[in-house]
């Protein structure tokens, strides 16, 4: 269900963002849309893994590992490559209510998503959702940028607020990166660790069980 729901919030998000962006010339915008349409590649990847990899088949599951670590890593060139065109482009981002009320809707929403999806891959000791709820914390990070930065323009006229708010999201991607490839590598250790004493053991139901549930 949580999948579910994220798809479709991410979905708004990118509407939402890339075209309020593109009216506004909001980098942080775009970048906020851009990194939404990254998840929601991640997101269908993760859904699909827990549609079709619950009977135990663990080839899919390392498949969309790899996958959701290779799109968390995406979101870096899609924030800098943003921020270097605005620069040189010479965006003059404008105000703008709806892109607030975008940023303001993820500052809410995120958190929720962030918790239920680490919450449900600890306890199905599924490595990909666990991944893909450090996609949704970065999410929540950025959309406090983004509803920082946005507010200072609409309040003030800041107009390079928005490199600001551009450059924490990009320095809050690049950690969850780093700390998505090392606490998976920890959950690869240990899954394997418990698929060898468990086939020793003899007990093959208990790895089948250790995988993705819905």
């Amino acid at each position: 269900m949580w999948e579910y729901l994220s798809l479709g919030w991410m979905a708004v998000e990118v509407v939402g963002s890339i075209g309020i962006g593109l009216l506004s010339g909001s980098l942080a915008l775009l970048a906020f849309g851009g990194d939404s349409l990254v998840e929601i590649i991640s997101g269908a990847a993760v859904t699909l893994h827990l549609r079709l990899d619950s009977s135990g088949s663990g080839g899919l599951g390392e498949g969309t590992e790899r996958l959701t670590k290779f799109l968390l890593v995406a979101l870096i060139p899609i924030v800098g490559g943003g921020a270097v065109y605005s620069y040189f482009v010479g965006f003059k981002p404008e105000s703008s209510l709806l892109g607030i009320a975008v940023a303001l809707g993820a500052a809410l929403i995120m958190p929720v998503l962030w918790i239920q999806k680490k919450r449900i891959g600890k306890e199905t000791n599924c490595a990909p959702l666990s991944i893909d709820a450090l996609q949704s914390a970065t999410c929540f990070m950025m959309s406090l940028a983004l509803l920082g930065g946005l507010l200072i323009n609409y309040l003030f006229g800041i107009g390079w607020v928005d490199y600001v708010a551009t450059a924490i999201i990009l320095g809050f991607v690049a950690r969850e990166v780093q700390e998505a490839f090392r606490g998976a590598d920890t959950d690869v250790d240990v899954g394997r660790r418990l698929t060898a004493r468990t086939r020793a053991a003899g007990w093959k139901e208990s790895v089948q069980s250790s995988h993705c549930s819905q």
